[in-house]
């Protein structure tokens, strides 16, 4: 049950109704037309802006058309009040039995309810971590990780078929560089004292690879050249921190449909294939770039290169894709593993990356929309940093990593339900700080606590109502004002679902979630001071059972928003 979407679809029959009569000029589109919550509840039930968005097409004042709609409104049994207000808004008041109704539906619907046929089936793939296979993920990748994964349960949600990908960066230099530090420890482990050059990797992570390789390979690396033994360690490294970078993620809850390698990309003719694709296109072309604006680095100098002109697709910029010397820049695995998951007949692309690849998101976009011909859209989503910190204090690196705090760090200190919701409670584009000493306070400024509080005390009475042996579920009855705030809140399940998934916001459900849970807390509370208001009536079965449904509509909802985050709701608080 979508009551926005009931109210809206009666809106736009009443439009209709009045373009037939004569009241409003023929072939006007309703498009625009919204129903949602007024800005401030005293003014109602819902709102719509039908009045404002059809006054220009239609050549009438707007409160002309918002008096005529309000009047026929009324009519409707479901509306108890239909009001102007300022210009021509209109605002909606409506019967107390449709926020029974809605209770009940929810309550009856469970976990099903708010779920969404919106999209329909579309394929999405959502890439999201992609960190360098070079060791432990740290907090700035658990963001992301959160985050993909989030969006990518509530994309799956609302309808969408879903895969969650991680791209393994394993054809750059940064994996020799991981070879030779796992080779430092594996001289290390045969008993020689090495030393970290600067550009290798220091942490103690790498101790259990080096005796791993020894137990291996025994001495049969010791004492070789480079050549000899690069190649094997690069690709037993490899394989050693992509086992590691899962446990991680497995610590967080993610687990990824699919791992796509870059290095298959290589000598397989697949890279070669995208650039040709961009060159049928004309895209391609021999040139020498402009000199990058304000202090000119001291190397810089013009030099013809092989150019993407991705400023045809929105760049502000045309971008190399092969250096001087006939190497392939980064840029250019990148648009090969792109043109595969267009290949893949993907409808939508979704990127997460950390804020340090803002840069990137241009020429990636450029790149999509050329190899798609615009068929396919590619939304990038930066991640922005997170600051750790605990007892008032900056949390410090890991020595087990060497330069950072880790992923595991992090969860260990708080769990991964407690870090999952924290990290969703800034928009992503948003700086984070993550005090570990407010994540886990109990009180209402925590908004994890708050959340998982208000379904600990709902299963604490259906427990207690359990025991009462009730003949069945009764009909949802209310009467405060604070139960049917509750009720209003529920019914922007469905909606919020869809505005959320629609903008790639999975934020917005953390936001929904608080703000039940605070509208939940305040009934509660104030059954404390009214008996009539607890949910629970002893010695009254009958009234406990149409008391309870509230509870339990909310419980449903808050459960089901918690598992698009990836968050277990708890049964009672410890």
């Amino acid at each position: 049950m979508n009551i926005f979407a009931d109210i809206r679809s009666l809106v736009v029959e009443t439009l209709d109704a009045m373009m037939a009569d004569g009241v409003l000029p023929s072939g006007l589109v309703f498009e625009n037309v919204a129903v949602e919550p007024p800005r401030d509840a005293a003014h109602g039930d819902m709102a719509t802006n039908a009045a404002m968005v059809l006054a220009k097409p239609a050549g009438l004042q707007p409160r002309a058309i918002a008096e005529t709609l309000a009047e026929r409104l009324a009519k409707d049994p479901r509306i108890e009040t239909a009001e102007v207000a300022g210009p021509g808004f209109l605002n909606l008041r409506l019967s107390p039995a449709i926020w029974h109704d809605v209770v009940a539906a929810v309550a009856a619907t469970g976990s099903a309810f708010g779920r969404s046929g919106m999209g329909d089936g579309v394929k999405v793939n959502v890439e999201y971590v992609s960190a360098n296979p070079t060791g432990p993920l740290h907090v700035g990748h658990t963001r992301g990780a959160v985050f993909g994964d989030a969006l990518a349960s509530l994309l799956d949600y609302a309808g969408y078929d879903v895969t969650r990908e991680y791209y393994i960066n394993d054809g750059g230099a940064q994996v020799d560089v991981l070879a030779r530090s796992v080779y430092l420890r594996y001289l290390e482990a045969h008993g020689q004292t090495v030393a970290f050059e600067d550009g290798t990797y220091p942490g103690d992570y790498l101790k259990p690879v080096g005796e791993a390789l020894k137990s291996k390979v025994g001495d049969a690396y010791l004492g070789q050249d480079e050549d000899v033994w690069l190649a094997d360690v690069r690709a037993f490294a490899t394989t050693a921190m992509m086992d590691l970078i899962r446990d991680d993620l497995a610590m967080l809850g993610v687990k990824m449909d699919k791992f796509f390698s870059e290095k298959s990309l290589y000598g397989t003719g697949r890279i070669e294939e995208s650039i040709d694709e961009l060159d049928k296109k004309g895209l391609i072309y021999r040139g020498t770039l402009e000199p990058p604006k304000g202090k000119l680095p001291e190397d810089w100098e013009p030099r013809e290169q092989t150019l993407f002109k991705s400023t045809k697709h929105g760049d502000d910029v045309d971008r190399p894709i092969k250096k001087s010397d006939g190497a392939w820049t980064y840029f250019a695995p990148d648009i090969a593993y792109h043109w595969d998951k267009i290949a893949r007949e993907y409808d939508e692309l979704i990127d997460v990356f950390g804020a340090d690849h803002g840069g990137y998101v241009k020429r990636m976009k450029a790149a999509v929309s050329a190899l798609s011909d615009g068929r396919v859209p590619l939304d990038v989503k930066l991640t922005q940093l997170v600051k750790l910190y605990k007892n008032g204090e900056p949390f410090k690196m890991s020595k087990r990593a060497g330069t950072f705090v880790m992923l595991r760090d992090v969860v260990e200190q708080v769990g991964a339900d407690v870090t999952r919701f924290v990290m969703l409670t800034r928009k992503n584009d948003a700086p984070l700080d993550f005090d570990f000493d407010k994540a886990v306070e109990q009180s209402k400024d925590n908004p994890v606590f708050y959340v998982q509080y208000a379904h600990a005390r709902i299963r604490s009475v259906m427990r207690r109502s359990d025991a009462m042996a009730l003949s069945g579920p009764g009909s949802a009855v209310m009467e405060d004002q604070a139960e049917f705030a509750v009720a209003r809140k529920l019914a922007e399940w469905p909606r919020l679902v869809e505005i959320a998934a629609r903008n790639h916001e999975p934020h917005r459900i953390a936001f929904y979630l608080y703000e039940l849970a605070s509208d939940f807390h305040a009934l509660w509370n104030k059954g404390n001071d009214t008996p009539g208001l607890r949910f629970v009536q002893d010695g009254d079965p009958e009234t406990t059972a149409t008391k309870i449904v509230l509870p339990q509509a909310v419980g449903v909802v808050i459960s089901n928003g918690l598992g698009i985050l990836g968050v277990t709701p708890v049964e009672e608080m410890r």
